[in-house]
């Protein structure tokens, strides 16, 4: 049975008259990462720095392993810190720069030195240890960061934005290496981005923020296949949120007419692009369509509305103005709570 690492109890974090935090409850489990995602401003790099103790609560608790750190400064929690800017030392070498906490800590340099290596031939940077951080590329550099941070055996690791200063290219293999590195040192993460992608990526859950508060909270898959509200299938992916009524168990948008449970009147639903099906003639009409390499997406006018629709390029390709069937099934729409 996993143990409670992070749970914050009722948090509040107000700045003046503004809660950057408002009620946060949420428990975080050993060996999970878990990532804080939503726009700017909504309050994920205030929880960050609550769990770090560079921010304390107005109201309500933070603890940390069990333990209450409402009010212990950053000093005395045992956290690891990857900043967007990694901070390693320019005019130290790697070794140097990963075996930095070990000597503040106590250890005496050649013991901090000797976790250093263990480190970094661990995470396969072995043969960099005399290089200065200059000398490497943004991935390299980044899993520096990484090893300064896990050397010290943190009880969290904390991640703000970590991929903000690398090359798009890089992003994807980088964010590989932080959830392998992750996994394999079994640490229990909390990771801040505002990319959507990379959250669904490195992710064992997420914490939809929106205002200060939670909107919602899931695995990757819950979160893109069942949002729970029009701004989590709207900030999660691409998403068609079509409004219209439910009566008699079905729902009703112009000319699309689907079976769907729950209460009779207003909804609104969300249909991912790539769950929509395009066949050959029909009511509706291709607006546009753009080559992607792997897919083409179109923009379908229909009697209701315009649908985003993603199709892999394997299949027949529609030009702007053709007339086309869109084919929706039941069990790939989402009915939604009100924004």
């Amino acid at each position: 049975m996993s143990e409670t690492a992070i749970e914050f109890k009722n948090v509040i974090k107000r700045y003046g008259d503004t809660a950057a935090v408002d009620g946060m409850s949420l428990s975080i489990q050993t060996g999970e990462l878990v990532t804080f995602l939503g726009p700017s401003g909504c309050g994920k790099t205030t929880s960050l720095r609550l769990i770090a103790g560079l921010e304390l609560p107005t109201e309500g608790q933070v603890l940390i392993s069990g333990r209450d750190v409402s009010n212990d400064p950053a000093s005395e929690r045992n956290i690891g810190m990857v900043f967007q800017s990694y901070a390693l030392f320019p005019h130290m070498n790697v070794l140097d720069n990963v075996a930095y906490g070990p000597v503040i800590r106590g250890d005496n340099k050649a013991k901090a030195k000797d976790k250093a290596m263990e480190i970094l031939d661990q995470i396969g940077l072995g043969g960099l240890q005399d290089r200065l951080p200059s000398e490497l590329s943004g991935g390299q550099q980044q899993r520096v960061a990484v090893a300064r941070a896990i050397v010290q055996q943190p009880d969290v690791l904390l991640f703000d934005e970590p991929l903000s200063n690398v090359d798009a290219k890089l992003r994807r293999k980088v964010r590989a290496e932080i959830r392998d590195l992750q996994r394999r040192f079994g640490l229990t993460a909390v990771y801040v981005t505002h990319d959507q992608e990379e959250a669904l990526a490195v992710s064992d859950r997420i914490v939809v923020m929106r205002d200060g508060q939670i909107a919602q909270i899931g695995t990757p898959e819950d979160l893109y296949d069942r949002p729970a509200s029009s701004f989590v299938a709207d900030f999660i992916g691409d998403a068609n949120l079509i409004a219209g009524t439910v009566s008699g168990g079905t729902f009703r948008a112009g000319d699309i007419a689907l079976p769907i449970g729950g209460a009779e009147g207003s909804a609104t639903i969300s249909i991912r692009p790539e769950r929509i099906r395009l066949l050959p003639d029909g009511p509706a009409r291709v607006v546009s369509a753009t080559y992607l390499g792997s897919r083409t997406e179109y923009v379908i006018a229909t009697a209701s509305s315009e649908l985003l629709v993603s199709r892999p390029i394997s299949e027949p390709a529609f030009v702007a103005g053709a007339s086309v069937s869109v084919e929706i099934d039941a069990d790939d729409l989402t009915r939604l709570a009100p924004a």
